[in-house]
């Protein structure tokens, strides 16, 4: 009995110092650099050098460019990121991109799941460090980021780096929010500039892996986004490259996500929360000299890219630095404009051309043949079954029937009455998805490419060929159209007034002298 109750006061004690605390340890986070050991990694030493080298006292590790070319460059773009370093082009674009991640979060504070997860928290932890968006709970800074992280995830609108085929802004933006919170005096300038490292480590990740990551059933927000969240999170409490790549390898480790998680469970949602979650931790142990994984994409054994493509060449490790500090990724994040999976949006599209220039009513409707890559096949193309809202949104075939019947596939259109019935789910039977060989000779940039032919019950064939949503890196939407969508979500929730003071500080961050504003005006008050 002793002995529990000395364990229960030792996990209290934990959560205490993890959540209530976290300001402090950042406050007295010591620099880890290179010098404090010159021990070189086990795996270089012969067994005479171990013999003669004394067993370090701490886990610490050097950084050898030998070892973690990528790794380090990575760190060192985080590390070094400065505002005035960003193209305008870029600082414009983010504010839009981080707009719309806030809409969609504060609109997703009153779904089932994430009820079920805010209370849940709430009875394991009563911190308030930090605010959960859209609400007036307040929890320790790594629970506020697995709720915000959901929350912006939590009905499949928010945005979407295709070529990394991750969620970017769910993942990156809670980590940095948490910080902004537990250590106020951050700029906006600055706040601008963590988000940034947060947007373009993740998707060089993505891209660094491929399609097939995906294609194997790994959750991309999930495993990939932790190093956004990372990115973030370092930028934000300023580490030095050392730590950043502690940081980044200390993420790394957490990273794990199923896409099994797409056939109707509520946890789809909490991936990339625990993603921003894990990115937080990775910054905040960081700082403190706790020590990662220092080659955590480099390693034959056990690293994230042997690991999770289960080889040692069907990964390009170049597309983790090429063009970084150069070329920004951020400006390849797509936004969404229907309420269900990228992958889907592209049949929508086309549908949608295809009904502008001849209209047809569904009882016209034959069958459909959606013609596009394997990963929009496995991915979407599955025979639909009602079992939940996000089954029904990651379904291709029911998105497409509800396009025709409804005219639009938004937040209306997922209920717990159309994803069972069964006019709905016999117009989805008719759809066919299939794979085609000249779309996918044309590579991963064209994996969401899809040309849809409808069959019309009086013989007549009508096609549409789509390469890129609507809302995507290569059709932007306009700032009116952002705003509009952010102002829509945000408006089920909180009141006009702040609604339009979120949009105020978003759009003129760069102008903020303390970015914990931010934070404070996604509450509710």
């Amino acid at each position: 009995m002793v002995k529990s109750e000395e364990n229960s006061v030792d996990r209290r004690n934990f959560l205490k110092i993890a959540a209530g605390s976290a300001a402090a340890l950042v406050a007295s986070a010591p620099r880890v650099g290179a010098q404090e050991n010159s021990a070189r990694p086990s795996h270089e030493q012969s067994s005479e050098e171990a013999k003669k080298v004394d067993a370090p006292a701490t886990e610490r590790t050097t950084e050898t460019s030998a070892d973690n070319p990528y790794t380090q460059g990575m760190a060192t773009f985080v590390s070094g990121l400065r505002y005035e370093q960003i193209p305008k082009e870029v600082i414009d674009r983010i504010k839009l991109l981080m707009l719309d991640s806030f809409g969609c979060a504060i609109y997703s504070v009153d779904l089932e799941w994430s009820r079920i997860l805010m209370r849940t928290l709430q009875q394991l932890d009563s911190s308030t460090s930090c605010g959960v968006w859209g609400t007036s709970l307040r929890l320790s800074a790594p629970h506020a980021a697995l709720v915000n992280g959901t929350l912006v995830h939590g009905f499949e609108l928010d945005d979407i780096h295709r070529l990394g085929v991750m969620h970017v802004g769910a993942v990156s933006l809670p980590s940095l929010l948490a910080v902004t919170e537990i250590r106020p005096g951050m700029s906006g300038r600055d706040f601008l500039t963590a988000a940034v490292a947060g947007y373009e480590i993740g998707p060089r990740v993505g891209k660094c892996m491929g399609e097939e990551h995906i294609g194997q059933g790994w959750h991309s927000a999930a495993t990939v986004g932790v190093f956004s969240a990372a990115a973030a999170a370092a930028a934000a409490l300023r580490l030095t490259k050392e730590q950043t790549v502690h940081a980044l390898g200390i993420a790394g480790t957490q990273s794990s996500g199923l896409m099994a998680a797409q056939y109707g469970s509520m946890v789809l949602r909490m991936h990339t929360g625990r993603s921003a979650q894990s990115g937080l931790y990775g910054g905040l142990l960081a700082a403190n000299g706790f020590t990662g994984i220092v080659n955590v994409f480099e390693s034959d054994y056990g690293g994230f890219c042997t690991t999770f493509s289960r080889s040692h060449d069907r990964f390009n490790l170049a597309e983790l630095t090429s063009g970084l500090g150069a070329r920004f990724e951020t400006m390849q994040v797509s936004l969404k404009f229907y309420s269900c999976v990228s992958s889907n949006h592209t049949t929508l599209d086309a549908i949608r051309a295809i009904r502008a220039r001849r209209s047809f009513s569904v009882d016209e409707v034959d069958h459909i043949v959606v013609h596009g890559s394997q990963v929009t096949v496995d991915h979407v193309g599955w025979k639909y079954r009602p079992a939940g809202i996000s089954a029904a949104q990651l379904n291709l075939p029911f998105c497409v029937a509800t396009l025709l019947l409804d005219g639009n596939v938004f937040v209306d259109q997922f209920t717990a009455q159309k994803i069972v019935d069964p006019v709905r789910i016999a117009l989805a039977d008719k759809v066919k998805v299939v794979a085609d060989p000249d779309i996918m000779a044309r590579g991963s940039e064209f994996r969401q490419m899809v040309r849809v032919e409808i069959f019309l019950k009086d013989g007549a064939v009508l096609t549409e060929t789509v390469e890129t949503p609507r809302g995507s890196e290569r059709s932007f939407a306009s700032k009116a159209d952002v705003v509009e969508k952010f102002e829509n979500l945000a408006g089920h929730v909180i009141p006009a007034g702040q609604v339009a003071a979120i949009r105020e500080a978003v759009l003129n961050l760069e102008t903020l002298p303390d970015s914990s504003r931010l934070a404070h005006l996604l509450t509710k008050q």
